[in-house]
């Protein structure tokens, strides 16, 4: 692998993350201000909460977008802390829709019906159909259908150079004792944490991950621990977003984190605990995209499935670990960096009017 390589790597990487974006904004622009109505109506109730956050996010194919746009909305005043944690716990099962799209890369068929899945052979028609939209059209709805079409292109074109950018790792000695390395519960999980953390994004970073199984030296043993990490890292974003936030958006990414935290902690001790008496066979076994596409699912899936019922005591603990203070608290702005790619809703001085940072 040598550095053009890399530079493919890297230019594959930010094509995921630009068309995120691109597919994100559109998306938020076409809704308008129809979030908060919705809001209203489905937050009053856990269990239409957790479907809220499970269809926003596969919709706008980003979990980040979704959790920073929770953490604002109790910010303002607009959700309590409980309804933020059943969207959240939604949103992390939403995520699994882009892993999903990205295991479609992986298709190997000779029936040309299942090769129109394949996002080689679709995504350059999204493309010509968004970029018309955006150079032919001056209405703005039609624009923001024309950037999400541009956008899901972009993203699909993204995930084939990473793809291309690592084939040659496959050659490489030192990349399988790093995979090794890897098999070491810890150290996985540390690793997919701090690479999501990095670059903002679990399905980026998932993508990538799905990306090296073209080398052939991505096994269970390798994937497991650091998809567990990924849904830990992804956490930064919301964590970044309540800076200078009230404490209730500050307690929202916090059980964000837990929720992330306490999910891994059950799946790897449930997981490495039968592996322990069971001896796995599979552990040194290869995987392909659509294998970590089921591991990603699963685990979320199931952390909702055990922790939803425990909602309560997540607010709890994330209220017990930052207490209200005695003198009353003021609502500052919101000054993340992060602030700027995903809006968010804003207090006004006088509490009446919430304003859009965009």
């Amino acid at each position: 692998m040598d550095i053009f390589s890399l530079f493919a790597l890297a230019c594959g990487v930010a094509f995921v993350l630009y068309g995120m974006q691109t597919m994100s904004s559109g998306l938020e622009k076409a809704a308008g201000g129809k979030f908060e109505k919705i809001l209203e109506k489905v937050t009053n109730n856990p269990i239409k909460g957790l479907f809220f956050g499970i269809i926003v996010t596969a919709v706008m194919q980003s979990s980040s977008a979704t959790t920073v746009m929770v953490v604002g909305f109790v910010n303002t005043g607009l959700m309590t802390l409980y309804q933020a944690v059943g969207v959240i716990m939604g949103a992390n099962i939403g995520t699994t829709i882009t892993s999903w799209i990205f295991s479609l890369a992986g298709l190997e068929t000779d029936n040309i019906f299942l090769k129109l899945l394949k996002p080689s052979s679709f995504a350059p028609i999204f493309a010509v159909i968004g970029i018309i939209i955006l150079l032919g059209s001056k209405n703005g709805k039609k624009r923001n259908l024309g950037a999400i079409f541009l956008g899901f292109a972009i993203l699909m074109e993204g995930m084939s150079m990473m793809t291309n950018a690592v084939e040659p790792l496959a050659e490489i000695p030192e990349f399988r004792n790093i995979l090794i390395a890897m098999s070491n519960p810890i150290f996985g999980v540390l690793t997919g944490a701090i690479l999501t953390a990095i670059i903002q994004s679990s399905a980026a970073s998932i993508g990538i991950l799905q990306a090296l199984t073209v080398t052939g030296a991505i096994t269970y043993g390798n994937a497991i621990p650091i998809i567990f990490g990924q849904n830990i890292g992804t956490c930064a974003t919301a964590l970044l977003s309540c800076i200078g936030a009230t404490k209730n958006a500050k307690r929202a990414a916090l059980a964000h984190l837990y929720f992330n935290l306490i999910g891994t902690i059950i799946f790897l001790a449930g997981f490495y605990g039968l592996n322990a008496v069971l001896d796995f066979a599979f552990v040194d076994s290869p995987l392909s995209t659509a294998h970590i596409a089921v591991i990603h699912s699963a685990f979320n899936i199931g952390s909702t499935v055990i922790l939803f019922p425990f909602s309560k005591l997540l607010a709890k603990l994330a209220m017990a670990s930052i207490k209200d203070s005695k003198t009353e608290e003021q609502v500052p702005v919101l000054t993340s960096v992060f602030s700027i790619l995903h809006p968010l809703p804003l207090i006004s001085a006088d509490r009446k009017r919430v304003k859009w940072l965009r």
